[in-house]
């Protein structure tokens, strides 16, 4: 896959996550949080939007992710809304902006948020993995270390997996300022994914702290 294809579809997804998806269900609920679904990702309160593959899917209709984030939201009932005014990170994209997919690049995409979401079910049955809107990243905390999967971002242009302590430590395992990661590339399979959290729970607990 090219890289910058896949950076570009990427984007896009985030865009419809944040403005078509996050933003008016902030509106509506002051509720950010995202949750991955079967085949893509949607709000966890009104209005009940969620992507299914190259679709919008809405309570009525299935809608093709196109034209701009503005004309997918009035189509959908709703209207875009970036949440510039609730963090500062995001896809930085405004309402006016084309939607611009690649299906090859969208399946890796939401293919690497499926797997985050089933790999942390199963690391930590009892917590609900969040997509968040902002990084647009499925994760959880737990003990004070945040543990993820990005689709790709400004670290790492792949999907990459994470562990992130609060508190940073000092070993082999952590190769990166906030933690650990690793490309999905390199973890084939649902328990190799699994182990790098267990792996990661771990170590946190016994590796030094950075000084």
């Amino acid at each position: 896959m090219n890289s910058q294809t896949l950076e570009h579809t990427r984007l896009a997804l985030h865009g419809v996550a944040e403005l078509v998806l996050a933003g008016p269900q902030y509106a509506a609920s002051r509720q950010i949080r995202l949750q991955v679904t079967e085949g893509g990702f949607g709000t966890v309160t009104s209005p009940e939007l969620r992507v299914d593959g190259l679709e919008l899917v809405t309570p009525t209709a299935r809608l093709p992710l196109g034209g701009t984030f503005a004309g997918l939201a009035r189509a959908a009932g709703v209207e875009a809304r970036p949440l510039r005014d609730v963090y500062a990170g995001g896809p930085d994209l405004v309402p006016a902006d084309p939607i611009v997919l690649e299906p090859g690049a969208a399946a890796e995409v939401l293919d690497a948020l499926a797997r985050g979401d089933v790999a942390l079910r199963a690391f930590a049955p009892e917590l609900d993995p969040v997509l968040w809107p902002e990084h647009f990243d499925v994760a959880i905390t737990r003990n004070e270390v945040n543990y993820g999967v990005s689709p790709g971002d400004g670290h790492l242009a792949e999907p990459y997996a994470y562990v992130g302590p609060w508190a940073a430590r000092v070993g082999q395992f952590w190769n990166v300022e906030f933690g650990a990661a690793r490309l999905l590339g390199e973890l084939e399979g649902h328990q190799a994914l699994l182990d790098f959290f267990q792996q990661g729970a771990s170590l946190a607990v016994t590796d030094p702290a950075r000084a």
